[in-house]
C-alpha cells in the first residue's frame, strides 16, 4: 500500500522519442518541477541508435552507441531530477511503422500504472521528426481514451510558441514556464548527452557563457479543454 504522501504527490509522465529529447526540448521546465517535488516518469520510445552524432571527434561507432546513449540518458536524469526512466524499445528511426494500437495499449499501461496529472508529449504535426509525430500521436491517443484525471500537453521547440499564430493557435493556448532558476541543470543535462552536444561548441564554453545561450522560458500547447483554464505560467 502506498503511503498518504506518495499518493498525494504530484506527477509528471513526459513521453518522448529518443535520448536527449527531454533536455534538449524541455530540460528547464523538468529540473523545475522535480525541485518542487513532483515525481517525473520518462519514457523514451528509442535508444537513438540511429542518430548521426557519434561525439566530435568520434569516439563511438553504430554497436556501441546504444549503450552509450542510454547511459547518457541516465545521467541527465540525475542532472533533472528524474526519478523513473522506462524504454519502449523501439529501434531509432522506425515509431512511426510500428503497430499503433500496439503502441497506445502500451502507452495506456505506463498510464494506468503512474497515474499522472500532466502528461507531456510531441505534437503529432509540429514535431518536427517522424518519431516524434508518431511517438506524439500515440500518446495523444492514449490519454484521450484514458478517463483518469489529468492534463496534456505538447512541448515546442526554443520560443517558436511565443507567436503561435502562424501555427493554427493562439496566446491563450500556451502555457509559458520560467526556468530561469533551473538553468544550471539545463546546462549539465546538456552536457550529460556528450555525443550528441560535442559538436555544438557553445554547450561547453565557461559555464556564465553557456547559459547565456538559454532563454528564461519554454512554451507548452495546451492538448486538453482542461487545461484551458489553468494558470498560463504552470502545466499544474
Amino acid at each position: 500500500m502506498k503511503r498518504a504522501d506518495e499518493k498525494n504527490r504530484r506527477k509528471l509522465l513526459a513521453v518522448f522519442a529518443h535520448p536527449d529529447d527531454e533536455s534538449f526540448i524541455c530540460g528547464g521546465t523538468l529540473a523545475k518541477y522535480a525541485a518542487e517535488g513532483v515525481h517525473i516518469t520518462l519514457v523514451s520510445a528509442t535508444r537513438g541508435e540511429m542518430g548521426r552524432r557519434m561525439g566530435n571527434p568520434p569516439y563511438l561507432n553504430r554497436e556501441t552507441l546504444p549503450a552509450a546513449r542510454e547511459k547518457e540518458l541516465r545521467h541527465a536524469c540525475e542532472c533533472l531530477g528524474i526519478r523513473e526512466l522506462k524504454f519502449l524499445d523501439i529501434r531509432d528511426k522506425t515509431v512511426e511503422f510500428i503497430d499503433p494500437e500496439s503502441l497506445i495499449a502500451r502507452i495506456s499501461a505506463i498510464m494506468e500504472e503512474t497515474d499522472p496529472d500532466v502528461v507531456l508529449t510531441f505534437h503529432e504535426r509540429l514535431g518536427g521528426h517522424p518519431d516524434h509525430c508518431a511517438i506524439g500521436k500515440v500518446t495523444t491517443e492514449a490519454f484521450r481514451r484514458s478517463r483518469k484525471r489529468g492534463s496534456l500537453y505538447f512541448i515546442s521547440f526554443g520560443n517558436t510558441m511565443e507567436n503561435p499564430e502562424p501555427y493554427g493557435y493562439t496566446r491563450d493556448d500556451v502555457v509559458r514556464i520560467d526556468i530561469g532558476a533551473h538553468l544550471e541543470a539545463k546546462l549539465a543535462a546538456f552536457r550529460a548527452h556528450r555525443c550528441q552536444s560535442e559538436i555544438n561548441e557553445w554547450v561547453w564554453l565557461p559555464d556564465r557563457e553557456a547559459l547565456s545561450r538559454f532563454g528564461r522560458y519554454e512554451y507548452f500547447l495546451k492538448g486538453t479543454p482542461e487545461a484551458s483554464v489553468r494558470d498560463p505560467h504552470d502545466l499544474f
